[in-house]
């Protein structure tokens, strides 16, 4: 069975959002096909996916290494999902479906249930969930994919303070909602605009124990890790 590169390349993406792979450090094809449990062949696809996604940079003499963005580009980020965020909302309003509005509305209920407990960890991936199936309810796969990367790359550079009243949080994920399933696109819009700014003012820049901002050698752990290969076929 052949493991496919993205399910390799997701792998490799986790690792270096969380730390493994601290910036400017080296990944080889063969470390890096030892600790997957794969071949060489789809760790070498994902690279090059990586690559065009701001992960992974190509260096003369030092093959792929994590790249080490500047606090320039980790600003310019922050921006484009102000910019893109709302986009992605007003779309969604325009060409969601049922089944997207299901799970919307689910993790809404959901969310608003975990603030009412005060559970963090569990509104923290429930967030996730909620912006990741409102990117998919766009219907664009180039602006889904654009804010799936914001998203990844917000994770690897930035720390977020949850919010002071995650019930009111969730509140304005209610609120967008109900635009999104009255085809509103620009209350969509605008709701999503003051979320995602209130959102990216809890962003903090990771200080000097970031990845890329780490002193001396880049250290990466050694346990093998054999990439998930449920649901994939022969």
């Amino acid at each position: 069975m052949r493991i496919p590169a993205h399910s390799v390349c997701t792998a490799i993406r986790h690792d270096i959002v969380s730390g493994v792979f601290p910036c400017g450090s080296r990944l080889t094809e063969e470390v890096l096909a030892r600790r997957y449990g794969v071949s060489r062949v789809p760790v070498r696809e994902a690279l090059r996916t990586l690559e065009s996604e701001g992960f992974v940079v190509t260096r003369r003499h030092a093959g792929a290494c994590v790249a080490e963005p500047t606090d320039q580009e980790a600003a310019d980020l922050l921006e484009l999902r102000v910019l893109l965020e709302p986009l992605g909302a007003a779309r969604a309003a325009q060409r969601r479906t049922e089944a997207h509005l299901k799970v919307l509305r689910g993790l809404v209920r959901l969310g608003q249930e975990r603030a009412r407990r005060g559970k963090g960890e569990d509104l923290r991936s429930l967030g996730g969930w909620f912006h990741d199936t409102l990117a998919q309810a766009s219907g664009s796969p180039a602006l889904i994919a654009l804010l799936t990367q914001l998203r990844h790359k917000s994770a690897w550079m930035y720390a977020v303070e949850p919010p002071a009243r995650p019930a009111e949080s969730w509140a304005e994920h209610g609120a967008l909602v109900d635009a999104v399933a009255r085809g509103d696109a620009e209350r969509a819009r605008v709701l999503a605009a003051r979320h995602t700014e209130r959102t990216v003012a809890a962003h903090r820049l990771r200080g000097p124990e970031r990845p890329g901002r780490v002193p001396g050698p880049a250290r990466v752990r050694n346990a093998q890790h054999a990439v998930n290969t449920a649901g994939v076929r022969n």
